[in-house]
């Protein structure tokens, strides 16, 4: 609780968490990104901001230096994220049967093949019901939660009286030591199985693009963690009295007439728990997804009101299929729970070292504190690492192979990617060549506006010379888009378009940088471009208007025209001008402004609807 509920949570991308939240920061403060596409404009986001003074900053920009220059830094950096995420992705797997499969051994008096059977019909609706969104399966659910605690607390406490009120002595520290005197290596090996008591809270982490910081501290601190260790206490008193009942405590402490009434609220909860654990798998990997790093799948936006919940078809069907044959082929909880342990102690080393990192270079905490939170909780991890570790042929080789799965996936993916995009920017187009395409009598300009949809933010794409050459026309005017993905979790809506115009600017070819975060939605191809067309328009105009207040003899200047020439003006190879604006806002200030009347025949043209098929299959594309 410590860990995760006071520390961990607050290192979340702008409301999310995850092992790629925690990356996405590191990549947003250094350029340890493995494909070179950082802008100087990026850092003027309203979300990008993250320095702040302290006595602190030499240290922070000493090890920032020494991360964007080592490319072995940068492969470690991607290579534990990915399989963080991995490890994440594998837990929508383990989860979902363990939590299932526990529950549901509440009846196995019906014998094994029936519980395997309800387990399995239970993780088929579970699955099922994804698509419907997880504000609405949690809501359906969510009262059962709260009954849920009160059942498992109210029990503890029943057991705590009734069986040995003595157990609570075990809060001695002194006991510890005593326990693994006594027991010696049994005692360590033991360890495995006490570590599933605290599983849960990575998901909690994952999942926190569905509620506040704050929300969850309370919540956790004052009803999950009080009913969790009550009911713990409980169990345990019931054991000094029947230490011969350890193989299904949680059942057989339960007092008869509420055996069915907690055996049905259990199979609730245990839904609830899996749900969460697929939603966090969800969010896990549409953020990979954005960031290059996961095969292109589709992705479904479940609420208007909550971006980061997501829905992929896909993915849900492949972990259906996977936790169905777990549950089928282990059987029993006790193998499952081996898996399990292995998966979820090992994001939470993963997060440790991440965290540390971003500890060192983005929040600049004092020396001593980072060697107290890295000294101790990676000490005790590393110990449970070591327990679970021991169990590795009874069942906990399953989390390794399905995270050696994904992270070869990932990693192609991602290698293909980044090869992709050097090719493109190593044979950019070059200046020479539209000078010569602008003198060319035999190139044709039709009227309308044409979208080439690259990945390069900066430079014509290869593909251009290649259009040109087997098509000698082109639009009147001509957009390069390229779909950005920023390492923040949300760009706002007004920051989305970034504008030049590239030379020569009598050939009137543009360049449309779109940015998105991983957890923005994108716009079906029709309003992107609708959205795309009224920005450009908006940057035309003020273009114009800089231009004209610069012509010598224009005498005074608007107040509108004061206003754009004062927009922000970065160098650049391109143009003089780079700018980012809401065109909605703007448009209300400059319907009076003087426009070119070759901007006047691109209204009248048929805009986003003339555009080549080529366009069309990289939009599909990309």
């Amino acid at each position: 609780m410590l860990k995760y509920v006071f520390i961990v949570l607050w290192a979340n991308d702008n409301g999310d968490g995850g092992t790629f939240a925690l990356y996405s920061l590191i990549c947003r403060y250094a350029k340890v990104s493995l494909i070179p596409n950082n802008q100087p404009e990026d850092r003027q986001l309203s979300n990008y901001k993250l320095d702040s003074p302290c006595n602190e900053l030499k240290r922070a920009q000493t090890i920032k230096k020494k991360l964007e220059n080592s490319k072995m830094a940068q492969y470690i950096l991607f290579i534990v994220t990915i399989m963080g995420t991995s490890m994440v992705i594998g837990d929508g797997v383990l989860t979902p049967s363990i939590s299932v499969l526990s529950a549901v051994s509440g009846i196995d008096s019906l014998g094994k093949t029936a519980v395997v059977g309800v387990s399995v019909l239970i993780l088929v609706l579970l699955f099922s019901v994804q698509r419907f969104g997880t504000d609405k399966v949690g809501f359906a659910f969510a009262p059962i939660i709260m009954v849920w605690f009160l059942f498992i607390s109210g029990i503890g406490l029943y057991n705590l009286f009734v069986h040995d009120i003595g157990v609570l002595r075990a809060f001695n520290p002194m006991y510890i030591v005593q326990y693994f005197q006594r027991n010696g290596k049994k005692g360590w090996v033991s360890l495995g199985g006490i570590f599933l008591c605290i599983t849960g809270t990575e998901a909690m982490f994952a999942d926190l693009g569905h509620f506040n910081v704050k929300a969850i501290q309370v919540s956790f601190s004052c009803v999950t963690f009080p009913a969790l260790i009550t009911a713990y206490c409980g169990q345990a008193a019931y054991l000094r009295k029947f230490p011969d009942h350890v193989e299904k405590t949680f059942y057989n402490s339960i007092p008869a007439p509420l055996h069915w009434p907690t055996f049905v609220v259990a199979v609730a909860a245990a839904i609830i728990a899996s749900q969460a654990m697929i939603s966090g798998a969800f969010a896990i990997i549409s953020q990979s997804l954005t960031l290059g790093c996961f095969p292109r799948v589709k992705v479904v936006h479940t609420s208007a009101k909550y971006q980061g919940q997501v829905y992929i078809p896909e993915v849900n069907f492949m972990l259906m299929i996977a936790s169905v044959v777990v549950t089928a082929a282990f059987q029993t909880t006790e193998k499952i729970g081996n898996a399990y342990g292995i998966a979820v102690v090992s994001v939470m080393v993963i997060t440790t070292g991440l965290l540390t990192l971003i500890m060192l270079v983005i929040w600049k905490t004092s020396i001593w504190l980072i060697a107290l939170f890295l000294v101790g909780f990676l000490s005790i991890e590393a110990i449970y690492l070591s327990s679970v570790l021991y169990k590795f042929v009874q069942g906990g080789f399953l989390p390794l192979v399905f995270a050696s799965l994904l992270m070869a996936i990932m990693a192609i993916w991602h290698y293909v990617h980044k090869k992709r995009y050097m090719f493109e920017l190593n044979n950019r187009v070059s200046s020479e060549y539209m000078t010569q395409l602008a003198s060319n009598p035999s190139i044709n300009r039709i009227p309308g506006i044409g979208l080439l949809y690259s990945e390069l933010v900066q430079g014509i794409p290869p593909i251009f010379c290649h259009f040109i050459s087997n098509i000698p026309s082109i639009h009147s005017v001509v957009v390069i888009v390229s779909i950005k993905r920023i390492p923040l979790s949300k760009v706002a809506v007004e920051e989305r378009f970034l504008f030049r115009q590239l030379e020569p600017r009598e050939y009137r070819i543009f360049r449309c940088v779109a940015r998105f975060g991983y957890n923005d939605r994108m716009e079906e191809p029709q309003e992107f471009e609708e959205k795309l067309i009224e920005n450009l328009k908006e940057f035309i105009r003020i273009e114009h208007l800089v231009l004209e207040g610069e012509a010598p003899g224009n005498g005074e200047k608007t107040e509108e025209q004061v206003e754009a020439v004062q927009q922000p003006n970065p160098s650049s190879n391109s143009s003089p001008s780079i700018q980012s604006f809401n065109a909605t806002a703007t448009s209300a200030n400059s319907s009076n402004l003087i426009v070119p009347s070759w901007i006047v025949d691109y209204r009248r043209s048929e805009g986003p609807k003339r555009k080549c098929s080529l366009c069309k299959q990289k939009w599909r594309e990309g």
